[in-house]
């Protein structure tokens, strides 16, 4: 499974910088201001916390080959059917979908990693989600290379293409069965306990802010480096992929070592990531590549270990638990880029990139708040 899983996140990594690395052809071809450009790439975190949350009931207890195969081509199919002249909020609808289908298996994956590897899950994730980070960072330029090629919409259709060969891919291989269609065949009913509970919300709180803040890096890189730096485009792109190579050093870190990662380390990526983020704004830095490399690698493992914790803490519904969490993160997408978008119209880029610091602060106090609970929580 690892492989096409892992085949499936490096597409997923590609879509989360399309807009990004297509923001300024995208904006001349749409008519966008930055709130625009923010909400039309956070439309792809809209669809994706419909499908990361609608998937988890649903992975829980169907079988999930052929949810895996459905999601990829809904995923392709949206890319596919786009088109040059398309208009602000068609590609908006397409961009729903899409994430949607991404979404949906995310979570898919993640259950059936979680339900393998239990509490050691946070290392099999991390090489999963590592696949996202590499596509990420692969993407922006291909994205570039192949709208000198055509336009805009030739990476759209390539990625989409992609999907679809995953899709042929994914039918082959066996997926084992929903936990709670396993529970119950061994006598164990649905394993039981409460979801909706204050650790969970913490965590929620973690993937909205850490999504919103690796949305919005990727949505604003490019209007960072020409309209705020006073620099070619092209190093926006670059600094896409340095920051997403980041996230990959991050998770690769996180492989690295002998003990899993808790909540006294997201506190940690918190602080760390908004002591960049906040630098970085401030003084104006004219090495945004080296920036945005250093905010990745503090936040790298942040997701992994937040959907490791959401399974451990559920394990009865670890699929619905982790749904919950990324849709949550997915929301973070949505709100966070359109909220940096607006800010960045009315106030000044800056001011809207200097919100970033706060949204790693948020992670570093929910997690702090989740720390508490579990100890209050664990036996004597």
């Amino acid at each position: 499974m690892l492989p096409v899983g892992f085949a499936a996140f490096l597409a997923f990594g590609v879509v989360l910088v399309l807009v990004g690395a297509n923001q300024a052809e995208l904006a001349a071809a749409l008519h966008m201001d930055l709130a625009s450009s923010g909400l039309l790439g956070a439309a792809v975190a809209l669809g994706a916390g419909t499908g990361v949350t609608a998937a988890g009931p649903l992975v829980d207890r169907l079988p999930r080959r052929p949810l895996f195969v459905a999601a990829l081509l809904v995923a392709a199919f949206a890319l596919l059917t786009i088109h040059p002249g398309v208009g602000y909020w068609r590609a908006f609808g397409h961009l729903v979908l899409l994430g949607a289908g991404a979404g949906f298996y995310d979570t898919l994956l993640n259950a059936v990693v979680i339900q393998d590897g239990g509490t050691r899950a946070s290392r099999p994730l991390a090489l999963l989600h590592s696949g996202a980070t590499a596509g990420a960072v692969a993407g922006p330029p291909l994205i570039g290379w192949l709208a000198g090629l055509g336009d805009w919409t030739w990476s759209f259709h390539a990625t989409g293409a992609a999907f679809l060969l995953l899709a042929l891919w994914a039918a082959m291989v066996p997926l084992p069965p929903p936990a709670i269609r396993s529970a119950a065949r061994a006598g164990g009913g649905n394993g039981g306990g409460r979801l909706l509970t204050l650790p969970l919300l913490a965590l929620a709180v973690i993937g909205f802010a850490y999504v919103g803040v690796e949305t919005a890096v990727t949505l604003f890189a490019v209007p960072w480096a020409d309209g705020l730096l006073g620099q070619d485009p092209a190093r926006g792109r670059t600094a896409i992929s340095v920051f997403w190579l980041g996230l990959l050093a991050g998770r690769l870190a996180m492989l690295a070592l002998r003990r899993g990662l808790g909540t006294r380390f997201l506190a940690a990526a918190g602080v760390a990531s908004a002591a960049v983020f906040g630098t970085a704004v401030t003084v104006n830095t004219p090495s945004l590549e080296a920036a945005t490399f250093a905010g990745g690698l503090a936040l790298g493992a942040v997701y992994p270990v937040m959907i490791a914790l959401a399974g451990d803490r559920f394990p009865f519904a670890s699929g619905t638990a982790a749904g919950l969490v990324a849709g949550a993160g997915a929301f973070g997408g949505f709100v966070v880029p359109w909220l940096t978008g607006a800010l960045g119209d009315g106030m000044g880029l800056a001011a809207g990139l200097a919100t970033l610091a706060g949204w790693c602060l948020l992670i570093t106090g929910a997690a702090l708040v989740l720390s508490r609970l579990s100890a209050a929580t664990s036996p004597p």
